[in-house]
């Protein structure tokens, strides 16, 4: 699987923060049952490859992915716990030799065109736009459209159900990422039915 073939599974990654193990199985299920497959676990919780690893396990639909990717270490111990892809908020030559090494697809982030340049002269030209409403929003990647015509763009930061049609009517974002779709008080509550109803109306987003 490569990252356009992640990027195609749905209109939206959901970008996931796992804080209790236990919540791994039941959020993934209802988030695949809701039609989003790609799930990106962020590595920002002590738990997050046990979650990885457990998800991959459980829930044979969802394509795990590992989110917030920095190193090379991490990009090993995400493939070792099952991920199918990896997201990094940016891209250093360290993590971009290994991936190119690794066949795990990495989606590295970029902010700036000199950020897409040198991702692209390193092989990479599926990216993601971070932080996407904050570095310039729709407009921003609209312009890049131009001088970068075949680089496609996952948003992710600042997402959400109100303006995600707006970068998904964009001919170079094949999907956005974000976690509206898991509200803090519907995970704390086990409220699966409610996280399951958010990625399905998610999931039939179409600019």
């Amino acid at each position: 699987m490569k990252c356009e073939d992640v990027m195609r599974l749905a209109p939206v990654i959901p970008v996931i923060r796992i804080d209790r193990l236990e919540d791994a199985v039941p959020m993934a299920r209802a988030l695949v049952e809701g039609g989003l497959k790609a799930l990106e676990i962020t590595l920002r919780t002590p738990v997050a490859l046990d979650a990885m690893a457990l998800i991959a396990r459980e829930v044979p639909d969802a394509v795990v992915g590992a989110g917030t990717v920095r190193t090379a270490a991490q990009l090993d111990a995400a493939q070792k716990a099952g991920a199918r892809f990896a997201v990094s908020p940016g891209l250093t030559p360290e993590l971009a030799q290994a991936a190119r090494g690794s066949s795990l697809p990495l989606l590295p982030g970029v902010a700036s065109a000199s950020e897409i340049m040198q991702a692209t002269e390193w092989g990479f030209d599926r990216l993601k736009l971070f932080p996407a409403m904050e570095i310039g929003g729709p407009g921003l990647a609209k312009a890049f459209s131009g001088p970068f015509a075949d680089v496609k763009f996952c948003p992710t930061g600042g997402i959400n159900v109100s303006n995600a049609l707006q970068w998904l009517a964009l001919p170079n974002i094949l999907c956005v990422g974000g976690s509206w779709m898991l509200p803090a008080d519907k995970v704390a509550a086990g409220d699966w039915d409610g996280v399951r109803a958010l990625a399905r109306e998610a999931a039939s987003l179409k600019a």
